[in-house]
């Protein structure tokens, strides 16, 4: 092999290992994009997605209860609740035990009032045990007006997202997407057509798929999110190519050497 000939394959190797290189660092907008096909999808089956239902009060759940009366002082009586430790975090704060001012629904599913007594709440939304608490209250107050909402409606947000954390919510009312807002959105790693979604429904594991490229997630019922929800994002084939970075220079300083030794041996024939 002559100089010129080994040259010639010393950069064919080099710009082999460039391309490879471009190659798998490359990632395909059809993965990033959110919802690629809704200017292709009809308008009514947009209007026929997955409509909201009030989440149900379950043991554990800890509820903000407050019973306006009359007499303000007899109200503050019943409103004394107690505070207990969640887990919650936010946009800029790692997960840490908060505590959390509400009255606890206990393993029977009832919540303890003063002057009222106990109220089963298990299996209720928010607005029936607003309305049942309400009819209780009206024996002991006179027209008592009562706000009740989860004081820990909590879900979780996992994996490639830029803000990993467990959030403490004050609506109940979220979706897929606020969560993954709140977690700042997924990091260039994150699969976007393969989100997992996590849910303890009565003691039972439930898991379903959902896929941020299309706009069936409008459709899935798990687009509305329930209390202690966990969505965890999987890493990308990228994620995997990134982790071994240094792998990959490890390579190219190889290549170059090599290419430097191809081009050494040729100039002493």
């Amino acid at each position: 092999m002559n100089k010129y000939s080994s040259t010639k394959l010393n950069l064919s190797i080099s710009l082999a290992i460039v391309i490879l290189a471009m190659m798998a660092s490359c990632v395909s907008n059809k993965k990033i994009a959110y919802f690629q096909d809704i200017q292709t999808v009809n308008q009514a089956k947009l209007d026929n997605a997955t409509k909201f239902t009030e989440p149900i009060i379950q043991p554990d759940d800890i509820l903000s209860i407050n019973i306006f009366t009359l007499n303000p002082q007899s109200g503050a009586i019943v409103n004394q609740a107690a505070s207990n430790t969640v887990l919650g975090g936010g946009a800029n704060t790692a997960v840490a035990a908060q505590q959390v001012s509400g009255f606890l629904v206990d393993r029977n599913g009832d919540v303890e009032l003063s002057l009222i007594g106990k109220v089963k709440v298990e299996g209720l939304t928010t607005y029936q045990a607003r309305e049942l608490i309400r009819e209780k209250a009206a024996v002991v107050y006179k027209e008592p007006n009562v706000q009740l909402r989860f004081a820990n409606f909590k879900v979780s947000v996992l994996g490639e997202v830029n803000v990993p954390s467990a959030y403490t919510l004050p609506n109940e009312k979220v979706t897929i997407l606020d969560a993954l807002s709140l977690a700042g959105d997924l990091t260039i790693y994150g699969r976007r057509e393969n989100v997992l979604i996590v849910r303890d429904n009565n003691g039972r594991k439930e898991f379903a798929r959902l896929d941020l490229n299309s706009s069936e997630i409008f459709n899935s019922p798990y687009y509305y999110l329930r209390q202690n929800d966990v969505v965890y994002v999987e890493p990308n084939k990228r994620k995997v190519s990134a982790s071994n970075s240094a792998q990959i220079q490890t390579i190219g300083v190889l290549a170059s050497v090599i290419s430097v030794i191809v081009l050494a041996i040729s100039s002493f024939k």
